[in-house]
């Protein structure tokens, strides 16, 4: 799952980047409105969690031409304000939860677990079967044979990017950007390495290297 941050306070922003990357998410932080705009509309985001007081474009305005675009990402908004009608406003621009500063990580952690459970709801069932493997992405289980494997947080969030594009050749800088996030500078063979611990949790036939293309989670 990948997060947009919108927060002009870089401290806060950086620590929430770094909770929500620590629960398994890829995160991306922009700290203006224009480039929060620019970047949700560029689409491949699950969530956004949006400030409402920022440079450039207030939140507000931000959320209202993400809907007037036509894009459906779930926003949950953070605001130093309170009362009523702030929050009425923030909803009536099409926001889908509102969480008034200073609030709980945990508090937010939970709110962002539940609208990406109500997106995922809203569309496609959460559990996939490929021969003996089911994965549950929204309990983020994996049985073999009926047997639960564990998995640490990444090696499940490099497998739910391969189950949701199964069938089709997924490359090395595509489980990277989503997987990892757009700052990533690291080697990008550690996709390599969470592979080949995948392959040996699950067995190796699941996932085929495609030479020169990437990876392609085999769909029977």
């Amino acid at each position: 799952m990948r997060l947009l941050i919108v927060e002009d306070e870089k401290r806060l922003a950086l620590s929430l980047a770094g909770g929500l990357r620590a629960e398994g998410y890829a995160v991306d932080v922009v700290h203006d409105g224009l480039e929060g705009l620019h970047r949700a509309a560029g689409g491949g985001y699950d969530l956004v969690v949006l400030d409402i007081m920022l440079p450039g474009m207030n939140g507000y305005r931000v959320c209202a031409a993400l809907r007037a675009g036509g894009h459906d990402v779930p926003i949950l908004m953070l605001t130093a304000k309170d009362g009523e009608y702030d929050e009425a406003e923030g909803l009536d621009t099409g926001a889908d939860d509102y969480l008034t500063k200073p609030f709980s990580y945990v508090v937010l952690v939970a709110r962002v677990k539940a609208l990406l459970r109500r997106r995922g709801q809203a569309g496609a069932s959460p559990v996939h079967v490929l021969g003996p493997i089911r994965v549950d992405t929204a309990a983020r289980r994996v049985l073999r044979d009926g047997d639960e494997v564990a998995l640490t947080t990444k090696e499940f969030s490099v497998l739910e990017h391969l189950v949701l594009r199964a069938g089709e050749v997924v490359s090395k800088a595509d489980i990277l950007e989503h997987v990892w996030d757009f700052a990533y500078d690291g080697d990008p063979n550690i996709v390599e390495v969470y592979v080949s611990a995948l392959r040996r949790k699950l067995g190796a036939e699941l996932i085929r290297t495609v030479r020169g293309a990437g990876y392609r989670l085999e769909a029977r």
